[in-house]
């Protein structure tokens, strides 16, 4: 089952992604231009939308995140369309364990008391049917603005990686093809879903020892590992806002964590997600893959 899927954020990490899976499985995409202004009038006759729209650089979320939930309630209200959001684990405290649907949301920062409250705005938003398809941290092969390119591969030139936790934490990652996918395929069951979902999707999760021996053994390179400069960070912040938000999300990269994949074997038992291995290599330069 195909349709019409507006694509909010379409040139960012979730958008662009999502675009590309939607077109490839047959269904008519359009991209929502945020210079418009007109999110109702986009979404019009549109059976789904993604909603790939974020304050740039982790800016003004406490006013912006809010306005951006109500346009996209506003837009499924006038439409008729199932929202898919991207979410995270923000949500949860810093509690080392497997997340599900049912662990508690008792967040203590503040980016994490915002996306309490956004998922709360859907939840009880009439007639809009939303799913959350929540994630890990992203990994995007067609760019190094993420969690590998920023962090974990920042010196992989010089064989060497950078742990942000510790060696032996395990975080939960999404490879963003992947979450592509699987929200075609949840969009393609959507009528089978609850007015209200909230699907966590598995992705991959390891540790950057983990990372640092499948790298090893399917190289042929060595790589040592360095500690992230959180010190540094902390110096920067006054001046420097997306370091002041690294810092108030520590405690997640510290604490060992990973999302069940339960719920989201039964809803798409044939699911294949992309290769460990591969995903770890994708931003390695290509002459050491």
């Amino acid at each position: 089952m195909t349709g019409t899927v507006l694509i909010l954020g379409a040139s960012g990490h979730i958008g662009r992604h999502s675009a590309m899976a939607f077109e490839q499985a047959g269904w008519q995409v359009r991209r929502y231009d945020r210079a418009t202004g007109n999110m109702p009038a986009a979404a019009e006759d549109a059976d789904v939308i993604v909603n790939g729209l974020n304050p740039p650089q982790y800016r003004n979320w406490d006013t912006e995140v809010p306005q951006i939930t109500q346009q996209v309630i506003n837009a499924a209200q006038a439409s008729g369309a199932t929202v898919i959001v991207p979410g995270n684990v923000y949500n949860f405290a810093n509690q080392a364990g497997v997340f599900d649907e049912h662990t508690p949301h008792d967040a203590t920062t503040r980016k994490g008391r915002i996306r309490i409250d956004m998922e709360r705005r859907y939840r009880e938003a009439a007639g809009v049917q939303t799913i959350i398809l929540r994630a890990g941290s992203f990994i995007d092969p067609q760019g190094d603005q993420d969690v590998m390119g920023l962090i974990h591969m920042r010196n992989a030139e010089k064989r060497k990686l950078t742990q942000i936790g510790g060696i032996d934490t395990r975080h939960a990652y999404c490879y963003l093809p992947d979450w592509a996918r699987a929200a075609v395929a949840i969009a393609e069951k959507r009528e089978q879903l609850q007015q209200f979902e909230d699907i966590p999707f598995p992705g991959h999760a390891f540790t950057v020892r983990e990372l640092q021996t499948a790298l090893q053994e399917s190289t042929g390179n060595q790589f040592n590992v360095d500690n992230f400069p959180w010190t540094m960070l902390r110096i920067l912040s006054p001046f420097w806002n997306l370091a002041n938000e690294m810092l108030e999300m520590r405690g997640l990269w510290e604490t060992s964590h990973s999302l069940c994949g339960k719920k989201f074997q039964q809803l798409l038992p044939n699911f294949q997600a992309t290769n460990t291995i591969e995903v770890m290599q994708c931003s390695l330069p290509v002459t050491m893959r």
